[in-house]
């Protein structure tokens, strides 16, 4: 059986994540994905690389729970999460979320609750190479606003 969560350093296939997903399961009627890829630029400024790190097993934990919430709020049958760590450029793949139910607006509901808690709870650092040199990237305000939107507060940014 394929795990919930991921957190590695190679790159995912699209194709293979969802048939894995959706594979053996009649019931299924919609998936919907999010894939994040690494931006050229971030606030202004030209991005050479991104290097993220985690916290080995308490990262994995955070992202369980966050589906376990996922199950309870949507009628979804199947929820995987990938991220990436490591060294990445420009155009890579950084993050998978991928959910199927038997109708469309619940998967759909359930890869945005999902992205929009990654974004500001799970335990990950990220930290871009510009040409004035290395920096941290904070959390944003607009993640903390649209975790809100599912009556959870943050307090990220």
């Amino acid at each position: 059986m394929t795990p919930r969560v991921s957190i590695q350093t190679e790159d995912f296939d699209l194709s293979a994540e969802v048939h894995r997903l959706r594979e053996q399961d009649k019931r299924v009627g919609a998936v919907c994905s999010f894939m994040g890829t690494v931006r050229d630029r971030n606030d202004g400024q030209s991005i050479r690389t991104m290097e993220l790190e985690h916290y080995p097993g308490m990262t994995e934990k955070s992202i369980e729970a966050m589906i376990d919430q996922a199950f309870k709020r949507f009628d979804i049958y199947a929820a995987r999460v990938i991220h990436r760590v490591g060294l990445l450029q420009p155009l890579d793949q950084i993050v998978l979320v991928t959910v199927s139910s038997a109708h469309r607006g619940q998967s759909f509901q359930a890869c945005e609750f999902l992205m929009d808690y990654l974004k500001t709870q799970a335990p990950f650092w990220k930290k871009e190479q510009t040409p004035e040199g290395a920096r941290w990237v904070d959390a944003r305000v607009s993640d903390d606003a649209a975790l809100a939107k599912w009556g959870i507060e943050a307090r990220n940014a």
